[in-house]
């Protein structure tokens, strides 16, 4: 169930840069945003998406993922340069574990409200139905 990534970073005295080739992800990405300023020890995401793939990708500092296929959860600390795919139809929740994380999200489709499961016992439900 998990897919955890390290991105490719090429370093020199100037800095290191960490490319991400569309072509090497399992979708082409249709939306991006990124998430900073979170306080320490919060949880964010806690939601499902009907149709949406993400790859959740950390910029800088330790962000705790978990995933929850409707039986079970696997939980994954990424640290900067580490990415992982949620696929669709898992719940997901996201814990920052330090005050300076940034958590770059590129997603196979637009934003679409009609996509969100927001409640974790209306998608168990949708899970066991399926």
């Amino acid at each position: 169930m998990t897919y955890v990534k390290n991105l490719n970073g090429f370093s020199d005295k100037r800095g290191i840069l960490f490319p991400i080739e569309f072509s090497e992800l399992p979708f082409t990405p249709k939306r991006m945003f990124y998430v900073k300023g979170v306080p320490k020890d919060t949880i964010r995401g806690e939601h499902a998406h009907y149709v949406t793939k993400q790859i959740l990708i950390c910029i800088t500092g330790k962000i705790l993922v978990g995933l929850f296929d409707g039986e079970e959860v696997s939980e994954t600390i990424l640290k900067e340069g580490e990415s992982i795919l949620v696929n669709n139809m898992i719940w997901d929740y996201q814990k920052f574990m330090t005050d300076d994380d940034v958590l770059l999200v590129l997603c196979s489709t637009s934003f679409d409200e009609n996509d969100y499961i927001n409640d974790k016992e209306n998608f168990i439900k949708v899970v066991g139905d399926l």
